[in-house]
């Protein structure tokens, strides 16, 4: 064994529990809770001697969270609703995309948001018309 790999090995024991894979769910709070005190500790200072550990650490957690933390893809129906709810709007209250009974087929699925709909809600809800494709 090479020199660098000795010292890697010697050194590895400590480390290796803060940055393995975590396979339950206390192995991945132990994850986060590193990640938290590291995010704390190096900041913006990507010249921190532990910048590189907190790289490694969020990617660990990052995969960690996508596996079994996915985030749903949702409907443009289920984002209006959202909003509307967010903002207490009624279906009444929508007037520019249509009358109530547009706006209650469109948020049962049995309409859907044209272009013009989909523009005039983006500029009323200051989101990207992204949102509702």
């Amino acid at each position: 064994m090479n020199n660098t790999l000795q010292s890697m090995q010697n050194n590895w024991q400590p480390i290796a529990p803060l940055v393995s894979v975590p396979y339950t769910e206390a192995e991945y709070q132990a994850r986060l809770a590193l990640l938290n005190d590291l995010i704390d500790e190096v900041g913006e200072n990507e010249q921190h001697p532990l910048a590189s550990l907190l790289d490694i650490v969020g990617m660990v957690v990052s995969d960690y969270e996508q596996t079994h933390y996915p985030i749903p893809i949702s409907t443009p129906q289920n984002i209006l609703a959202y909003l509307m709810a967010e903002h207490q709007l009624k279906q009444s209250d929508l007037p520019e995309i249509g009358s109530q009974g547009v706006v209650s087929e469109i948020l049962r699925g049995k309409r859907q948001l044209n272009t013009r709909q989909i523009q005039i809600l983006s500029k009323r809800f200051s989101v990207s018309v992204d949102v509702f494709f």
